[in-house]
């Protein structure tokens, strides 16, 4: 049997089953909080949340910014797709692609470029080589902690608050 792949918004009952699925393999950072807050920006249209579904079962989600914090995607009004996951168990399915043509399709009906940014140790490896493949490039700020770009001689522990962002032109 194929694997049926639906995405579609987030809805409130969402929120502790995402948590849940993600606390399964091992990560804690994944609160209802957050997918509460998710939905709020939803409602109010500041933010995209598409949730893919397997078989009727949740299997990943991406946001979409529409007014991003970062402000050199902020500067240009480039919509950033962010906060993209999918479960270890349905990596490699093609999932990830589905979901960032969806947010492409949606992002392309205001802007001419997406933008999208990834943490810089092996744990982004996937999403590092989908980004390129997809046709994401630097935008030339180099690495960025906190939404400030680095500079020679910096120095940091690698974690989550750095990140390298990309743009990509959509028509």
């Amino acid at each position: 049997m194929s694997n049926q792949i639906v995405l579609r918004k987030i809805e409130a009952a969402d929120c502790q089953i995402i948590s849940d699925a993600f606390k399964a393999q091992g990560s804690n950072d994944k609160t209802v909080e957050l997918y509460k807050r998710y939905l709020s920006h939803q409602s109010k249209n500041e933010r995209d949340i598409i949730i893919a579904m397997v078989n009727n079962e949740f299997a990943g989600y991406l946001t979409i910014s529409w007014n991003p914090e970062y402000k050199p995607f902020s500067d240009k009004n480039i919509p950033e797709i962010s906060d993209f996951n999918v479960l270890k168990k349905f990596q490699r399915l093609g999932i990830g692609s589905k979901l960032m043509d969806e947010a492409e399709l949606r992002i392309s009906k205001t802007s001419t470029h997406a933008g999208i940014g990834f943490g810089v140790f092996a744990d982004y490896g996937p999403a590092q080589i989908l980004y390129i493949n997809r046709g994401y490039i630097p935008l030339g700020t180099g690495i960025v902690r906190n939404g400030e770009s680095l500079q020679f001689g910096d120095e940091v522990i690698i974690d989550h608050s750095l990140a390298f962002y990309l743009t990509k032109t959509l028509r």
